[in-house]
């Protein structure tokens, strides 16, 4: 059974007499546990769904939708999957207290994984949930591997009864299900031998593995779990060859490069970015893969549409990691517009020095920040950094931010977005 949390207007389950509180049970005949169970169950034009109504009736629809009509049933969110592992590397075993409540939930369910992108480690499938997985071809996934070894992966997960990851995937590939993977490598513990054996177990699953994603252990000031070596320069050298080299296999044998380092291996290796060529279609991009390229594509792209701001003196927030590659494109932003602009980067106060992404900064630290910027016409920070609901990781709220500081100031994806319409005098906040 699931629960409607709301019915559009003029739709055809409010013509139906559906309401919110009203609790679907089955759609033809088979129990709707979920939102999956909902989209696939309701997938072709005609169906039966039987529906308890608020008032305890039970009442039998037999729908017949016209071609592309929507049933108009927006459903009260699932409850998620916890995690049961362990990881010392875990990102949310590193978060101090008193940020956003849903921060702190370890997720590693496979229905958000297919419906948003989220990575999940599989771990905690059950034979019903691979079954469903085949059935409603929840394909692609996006798999937390670590490492194929099993032994490998026990110690990573922190979790002796983490299933074996290679039976699982070479199970669901053989059933047409593909996947992007991502390997977040420990140095000494899913490095050299090891990670060339998960490289050789994944290629050998084929056209199933779409890409895999090399990301180095990250850690915070509070990650009191981890007690690994951290990733220096030349560790993330040594892993950035070992990456190069099967991408140059997959190049010459897939004709696409398969493997793909994120951009904190590239900044910590001290190594330049690759171009937009490395990342085709960015399908790893919120993982950090291929951001900073994609925000250059972006800025390249926009730049020219840019009206004249002559004069004007704008700053642009950003996280330490990223202030030694804007130069390039606050000239072109300046060759453009005229406009004055000054990167300021910002240490992480809350994660500490070792979190230097922008996306990660806190309303406190962009507060401090620009206070006293008296200087400043306008001042640009990372859209990154805020949730839907326009709260920042320390729970603060964008417009309490907004109202403390003496300068304008507007969340960008890729500073084109706000400055395109600054010279027109209609941005909005």
């Amino acid at each position: 059974m699931v629960r409607v949390r709301r019915v559009a207007d003029e739709s055809i389950a409010a013509e139906l007499g559906i309401v919110p509180g009203s609790e679907i049970l089955s759609v033809n005949g088979r129990e709707v546990g979920d939102f999956l169970d909902w989209e696939f169950l309701t997938a072709e034009d005609t169906f039966v769904v039987t529906v308890r109504l608020p008032d305890g009736d039970v009442v039998e629809f037999d729908i017949e939708r016209p071609e592309g009509m929507q049933m108009g049933i927006e459903l009260e969110p699932p409850t998620v999957r916890r995690c049961a592992n362990k990881c010392e590397f875990c990102f949310v075993e590193g978060l101090p207290q008193g940020l956003r409540r849903n921060l702190y939930i370890r997720d590693d369910d496979y229905r958000l994984s297919f419906a948003y992108g989220n990575f999940a480690t599989l771990s905690n499938l059950k034979p019903r949930d691979v079954a469903r997985i085949l059935e409603y071809r929840l394909s692609p996934l996006y798999v937390s591997v670590h490492a194929t070894p099993w032994e490998a992966r026990k110690v990573l997960l922190n979790n002796p009864r983490a299933p074996d990851i290679l039976a699982q995937l070479q199970e669901l590939a053989a059933g047409g299900i593909q996947f992007h993977a991502q390997m977040v490598v420990v140095p000494g513990l899913n490095d050299g031998d090891v990670l060339e054996q998960t490289f050789q177990d994944l290629w050998a699953l084929g056209d199933a593995v779409l890409t895999v994603a090399i990301v180095p252990v990250g850690t915070t000031q509070f990650s009191h779990l981890y007690t690994g070596k951290p990733m220096d320069e030349p560790t993330a050298r040594l892993l950035l060859a070992q990456t190069e080299r099967w991408q140059a296999r997959a190049l010459a044998e897939r004709g696409e490069r398969w493997v793909l380092g994120s951009d904190e291996l590239y900044l910590l290796a001290n190594v330049p970015l690759p171009g937009d060529e490395m990342y085709g279609d960015f399908p790893q991009i919120e993982n950090g893969v291929g951001a900073v390229t994609y925000l250059r594509r972006r800025v390249r792209e926009g730049v020219a549409e840019l009206p004249r701001l002559d004069g004007r003196r704008i700053g642009i927030v950003t996280g330490s990691a990223m202030a030694s590659m804007m130069p390039d494109l606050v000239a072109q932003l300046h060759a453009q517009t005229g406009a004055h602009f000054e990167v300021i980067p910002i240490v992480n106060s809350l994660f500490g020095p070792t979190v230097t992404t922008a996306g990660l900064l806190v309303g406190a630290d962009i507060h401090r920040a620009l206070t006293d910027r008296h200087d400043l016409d306008l001042a640009l920070i990372p859209a990154e950094t805020l949730n839907d609901d326009g709260r920042f990781l320390d729970d603060r709220t964008f417009i309490e931010v907004r109202e403390s500081l003496p300068m304008p100031v507007f969340p960008s994806y890729d500073f084109v977005d706000v400055l395109a319409y600054e010279g027109t005098g209609v941005v909005t906040a």
